[in-house]
């Protein structure tokens, strides 16, 4: 291949991994016409895409940027799945895919610049809360002491109302109190 054509190559993986933060490296070699298609189309469905690399040039291409890391795992035939979702998305789906189509080897995936090394460091990967869960439980942390203060300032209260009801019901009703020391 020609210098002027590699360069082209890698002017086109910047320009399209440029804005990516994360992505998972899968080998996709012995994986047949069909299940490949299939495997894409359910990607494609879910904002997610897959793009075969050339090795030494998306090295290049990822120099200096978030995908670097991902450099030490292109060794034989690799492609890259990214997308609009999030990196955990997106290794939930592959890991969930690796285990219906045993020939999608994973690899590698990278996270914000963290490097996750193989079929488990993609599975661990798949563990992570994604960042909406995250700030959910965050915030039900955050929230909860409140919840607990408010239910112990009313619960005092509550009581005390229960027992004027029911004296006022008592009286109501004609009944004598009788107080106890």
């Amino acid at each position: 291949m020609s210098k002027p054509i590699k360069d082209m190559i890698i002017a086109e993986y910047r320009k399209r991994f440029g804005d990516v933060t994360g992505g998972i490296v899968v080998e996709i070699r012995s994986l047949e016409a069909t299940a490949n298609n299939k495997l894409r189309t359910t990607f494609r469905e879910k904002g997610v895409r897959v793009t075969v690399l050339k090795n030494s040039l998306a090295r290049k291409a990822f120099e200096g940027g978030p995908l670097e890391p991902l450099g030490k795992s292109l060794a034989g035939p690799s492609a890259l799945i990214y997308g609009n979702a999030t990196v955990v998305d997106i290794a939930r789906e592959v890991v969930k895919s690796a285990g219906q189509i045993k020939e999608l080897a994973l690899k590698a995936a990278v996270l914000d610049g963290e490097y996750f090394e193989g079929k488990e460091g993609v599975e661990r990967l798949s563990q992570f809360p994604t960042k909406d869960e995250a700030i959910a439980k965050v915030v039900s942390i955050v929230l909860a002491p409140a919840g607990k203060v408010v239910a112990a300032a009313k619960s005092p209260g509550s009581k005390i109302l229960g027992i004027v009801k029911e004296i006022q019901e008592r009286l109501e009703k004609g009944e004598v109190i009788a107080a106890k020391a």
